[in-house]
């Protein structure tokens, strides 16, 4: 006898077939029936106050994981509110799925509810976005988003999928379920350029090395990355989804002393990371921007100031090669199209015999005296014990509850700019933030994922103020699914990133938009089901987060914070 099933379920099946655990979801009678689907299949759903959640726990899911992430939303309104998200992802490539609802295909154009061109709308954010068309076709066009989203540089892709092709119903044995249909693959390095690389390292007397996000998606990044350290000592820094890789307690750690070794490097060792506003645009030279005069162009001008050694050699290592010397006006030395563990591992074996731990040890003393100097004024700072307590001295406190394989989300500006440096969790994808594109509002949508992804280890939410109040309410999410998630909130009465240039640029007296009051937001907390904490004084920080840690259940504890000068010449732009 056939088995028939409805849309819904040969979509659930589907996702099963490929590993997928959880479903993120805001509810949408449009998508009803992928739930249905994901009972029978086995599918936990997921559900969030806000589709832009769920679209950033989609993300998240595949951050900690390693495997595309999954979010189903809602035509019209739905989709709309997850464009945020899914920009966020593209821009930081991570792989994910979004399934969005849409009205029968019978009335499109007609002004059915929530009818709209979604695929056109996702399309500039996405690596593919479709209609699909019949219902026979639900998974393979499943697997079709898979394979795209995995491929080359990671990325999110959009199905839109019409309501009456989820209600249809269709003979499963006769719809075929692709298997094998995408690799494993990673792309290697080119030997000849691989060999360039090897030669300008081995005779390099002060090289260093930046490690960005594509090490997540290669094979072991944790163990490759040290291994690379331990046979070139190569100082290394890491940004983006590499942060937390290497260990804070072992030798090769360095967060400080960056900009100090892209100034005096002979060798400067790219992977995965643009020449973006996060490494000056790649420049060796002040960048004209236009306006020559008055607070706007003064302060433009300060953005573009050099960053790279003129006269460094430069290794540029990315899955893209059209990122390869982009924005660079003297280009590249060396650009390697390939996958960043890959490309550690060999370089690891091509220097073996160069013998490089002695030739730098001069370097690396002087790196690492850069280092201690830079932490000595942070830890004067943090040793303060003044009421409130400042912004270091909370995330130092933070700080030490985190264990190895804990993850900590940044969600927020100045405050999650300190907590970056003084915050030192270790393991595979333990630190997530904004990202590039600066999205405020990741934390419980990363938090939610993380936790379900990784249930043994502590989730800990650094929330800015303003940050915490774009989407409070997924505490309610938290607390009736049960996921345990930690929020700490640096409380400045402020939106103090922008604040700051405000009043640097136009005067104390011209501030708009950027004040906000020391608003009780444990409240929340505790209004949805969770614990809350309000602190003022330092002497009552450490007690309140043992109780927070020791609560079981979301908590926020909601730090009024001192102004600090630590981050006093932070551009927000």
């Amino acid at each position: 006898m056939a088995e028939m099933v409805h849309g819904g379920r040969l979509i659930a099946r589907a996702l099963k077939l490929e590993g997928v655990d959880c479903l993120f979801t805001l509810c949408g009678g449009h998508i009803a029936a992928i739930y249905d689907g994901c009972l029978d299949e086995g599918i936990r759903v997921v559900d969030t106050r806000h589709e832009q959640t769920a679209a950033h726990a989609a993300d998240g899911w595949a951050r900690i994981t390693g495997r595309p992430g999954v979010c189903a939303v809602t035509a019209g309104p739905g989709v709309t509110d997850a464009v945020t998200a899914v920009a966020t992802a593209y821009r930081s490539g991570v792989p994910m799925v979004i399934l969005g609802g849409a009205g029968p295909r019978v009335f499109r154009d007609m002004g059915s509810l929530q009818d709209m061109d979604h695929v056109e709308l996702m399309r500039p954010i996405t690596k593919w976005a479709t209609s699909v068309a019949e219902t026979r076709r639900l998974p393979e066009y499943i697997t079709a988003a898979f394979r795209k989203a995995t491929s080359g540089v990671p990325g999110p892709v959009f199905l839109e999928l019409p309501l009456d092709l989820l209600m249809e119903m269709a003979d499963a044995d006769k719809i075929p379920m692709p298997r094998q249909y995408r690799t494993e693959a990673r792309p290697g390095p080119d030997p000849t350029e691989l060999a360039e690389a090897v030669a300008l390292l081995a005779g390099a007397e002060r090289p260093m090395a930046i490690v960005g996000s594509q090490l997540r998606w290669s094979r072991d990044p944790v163990e490759t990355l040290a291994a690379f350290s331990d046979a070139t000592t190569i100082p290394t820094f890491v940004n983006g989804m590499a942060r937390g890789m290497v260990d804070p307690e072992g030798p090769h750690f360095l967060n400080r002393a960056r900009g100090y070794s892209l100034g005096k490097a002979d060798v400067v060792l790219i992977f995965g990371t643009p020449f973006d506003f996060r490494l000056g645009y790649g420049t060796s030279e002040k960048i004209h921007a236009g306006a020559q005069s008055g607070i706007a162009g003064t302060m433009l001008l300060g953005l573009t100031k050099p960053v790279i050694n003129k006269d460094a050699k430069i290794i540029q290592v990315d899955l893209d090669a059209g990122e390869i010397g982009r924005n660079r006006a003297r280009g590249v030395d060396v650009g390697l199209v390939a996958d960043s563990g890959l490309v550690l591992r060999a370089l690891t074996e091509g220097l073996a015999g160069a013998g490089l731990p002695g030739k730098l040890t001069a370097w690396n003393t002087a790196v690492r005296e850069e280092e201690a100097k830079k932490w000595g004024k942070m830890q004067a700072e943090i040793a303060l014990e003044g009421d409130p307590p400042n912004p270091l001295r909370v995330c130092d406190e933070v700080n030490r509850f985190v264990r190895p394989g804990d993850i900590v989300i940044g969600d927020g500006g100045d405050f999650v700019g300190t907590a970056a440096y003084v915050m030192k969790p270790y393991g595979e994808m333990t630190w997530m933030d904004p990202g590039p594109l600066g999205t405020l509002g990741v934390g419980p949508g990363f938090a939610m994922a993380a936790k379900l992804a990784r249930p043994d280890a502590r989730v800990i939410i650094m929330f800015g103020d303003g940050s915490f109040g774009l989407h409070a309410m997924e505490l309610e999410a938290m607390a009736r699914q049960g996921l345990e998630v930690v929020c700490v909130i640096g409380n400045d009465a402020g939106w103090t990133q922008i604040l700051r240039g405000q009043k640097q640029l136009y005067g104390e007296k011209r501030l708009v938009a950027t004040e906000l009051d020391y608003t009780h937001y444990e409240q929340v907390a505790v209004a949805c089901g969770g614990h809350g904490e309000w602190v003022e004084r330092t002497a009552d920080l450490r007690p309140a987060l043992e109780r927070a840690f020791a609560s079981g259940k979301p908590a926020v504890v909601n730090v009024k914070i001192a102004h600090s000068s630590f981050r006093s010449t932070a551009i927000s732009v």
